[in-house]
């Protein structure tokens, strides 16, 4: 278990040095802005929409390593997704850093990569730096209010 929390943390470690998708989208359709006023995580995400389809998607902002790291692993995960997708995910990635047991048929490798948030449910107070950049995509999705918070 000790090598696989090593390898979770790794790569964890690694979005947060290097994002992937870390840039602001001028030609954005939708974007979003969050904030966790908790541990000071500020970030913008950015949607490019082929009809109901994530066909783009970036962020920027500040913010801890678990922040960082979950929106940049979102952005991979979501890209090329429909809506539908992209809110099934969104709940079995809430789900999974809350320590909700998968609900029938599902299962964390179902998450891919997002699965090295697993661990993130034995701290409680970082669940929000691992969602706030999911809420911000969901209120972009949704055109919600321009910002969200984890409060």
């Amino acid at each position: 278990m000790t090598n696989l929390s090593s390898l979770y943390q790794d790569v964890i470690l690694e979005h947060n040095r290097s994002p992937r998708n870390f840039r602001r989208m001028d030609q954005a359709d939708r974007h979003a802005t969050g904030h966790n006023p908790l541990c000071g995580d500020q970030l913008t995400v950015w949607l490019k929409l082929d009809g109901d389809v994530v066909s783009d998607v970036s962020f920027e902002g500040s913010g801890c390593a678990i922040s960082k790291a979950s929106a940049s692993l979102m952005t991979t995960a979501v890209r090329g997704k429909p809506r539908g997708e992209i809110e099934r995910l969104f709940q079995r990635f809430h789900d999974v850093v809350t320590g909700q047991q998968p609900r029938a048929g599902e299962e964390s490798a179902d998450l891919g990569k997002l699965a090295v948030f697993a661990g993130i449910s034995t701290f409680p107070v970082r669940v929000k730096c691992a969602t706030l950049s999911w809420h911000a995509l969901r209120a972009a999705l949704e055109q919600e209010a321009a910002s969200v918070t984890t409060e």
